[in-house]
Formats: structure tokens, C-alpha cells, sequence
């Protein structure tokens, strides 16, 4: 997918563990296969969820982890502000500009609100020219299936343009999407 070397992968997810045990598992899964690569792992910040899962994993893997957790968020989502790699800023806006600025590309794994916001957003800046860094949406268990139907129904509404649909790629698992994005262990 991408034609330059993925250095860092940026993950946005849930600071939930969510109902399925797929869910978690596919999070420790990308956070060790990222290390054994060799890759960084951007995110979030928090201790909790899905996102703790992924960063621990990481972590446990000899792996470099990067969070970026807003002062507002450290305590609710058990940020680690001791941490070398945390970077504690103190909006929103500014927690997603410099993960998109620290990292090479995205992974979606499951999550809630601020998932899906976070991945529209960087959909949108890759769509509008900002960044042509590659998007991986992993489909745990089905989760993304309404994301596929919503992109289709609004390409066939004539709202979403058919390129917009190739800006990312939705895979089954987290082997394809570090596959995809040329990332070994």
C-alpha cells in the first residue's frame, strides 16, 4: 500500500473493551506484531480499553509506545503522563494533530464515538489532500460491516465518489492489515 517505510503506525480505538474477546485480542495482537516489527505505536494515551491492551502489548514486546492524551483525559482514561513517549496536550484538536504528525499510518481497530470521529477525520484530511498516508480499518468480527454498508450506500447516493472509496482499506485481521501496510515482524 504505502511506498515508503511505516516507522510509526498511529491506532485509534476504544478506551472500552467492547463485548467481544476478539476485540482485545486483535488489540494485543497489532500492539506485539508492531513491536516485533520494530514499528511505534501512536495512541491515545489511555490504560484502558482496547487502546490499554494494544499499548501494553507493545509494551511487553520491547516496542516503542507513543501516547498523546489530552490533560482532560489523563485520570478518566488512566493516562500514564510519567511515561518518556506520553505527550499531554490540551485539546482535542491537538491531540490528533500531532498523532497524524508522528505517525507514517493509521490502523482502526473497534471502538465508539471518538473512533469513529478520529477515523472520519483523517479520512477526510487524506480525501482533501492533507496526507496520502495509508488507513487500515480492521474488521473484528464483523464490527465495520455497517461502516462498509454506510460507505456503499453513499457512493450509490452519489455522495461518496467512488476514489473516495479506494482512501482506505477494510481487512479481516490484524495479520492483513500489518501485511498491508508492509509491516513485518
Amino acid at each position: 500500500m504505502s511506498e515508503t517505510a511505516i516507522r510509526a503506525v498511529c491506532l485509534f480505538c476504544g478506551a472500552r473493551d467492547g463485548a467481544q474477546p476478539e476485540y482485545v485480542q486483535a488489540a494485543r495482537e497489532l500492539g506485539a506484531g508492531l513491536a516485533r516489527a520494530g514499528v511505534d505505536l501512536v495512541f491515545g494515551g489511555g490504560g484502558i480499553g482496547i487502546m490499554g491492551a494494544a499499548s501494553e502489548a507493545a509494551r511487553a514486546g520491547g516496542g516503542r509506545v507513543v501516547g498523546v492524551i489530552p490533560q482532560l483525559l489523563l485520570q478518566r482514561e488512566g493516562g500514564r503522563s510519567d511515561e518518556p513517549d506520553t505527550h499531554v496536550v490540551d485539546t482535542m484538536h491537538e491531540r490528533k494533530a500531532l498523532m497524524h504528525e508522528l505517525s507514517d499510518a493509521f490502523v482502526v481497530l473497534p471502538g465508539g464515538l471518538g473512533t469513529y470521529e478520529e477515523f472520519f477525520e483523517i479520512l477526510t484530511w487524506r480525501q482533501l489532500g492533507f496526507h496520502d498516508k495509508p488507513i487500515v480499518v480492521v474488521d473484528v468480527a464483523g464490527y465495520f460491516a455497517p461502516l462498509r454498508a454506510l460507505v456503499a450506500h453513499g457512493a450509490a447516493e452519489g455522495f461518496v465518489g467512488h476514489r473516495d472509496e479506494e482512501l482506505f482499506t477494510i481487512v479481516e485481521s490484524v495479520e492483513e492489515a500489518l501485511a498491508s501496510l508492509g509491516v513485518t515482524a
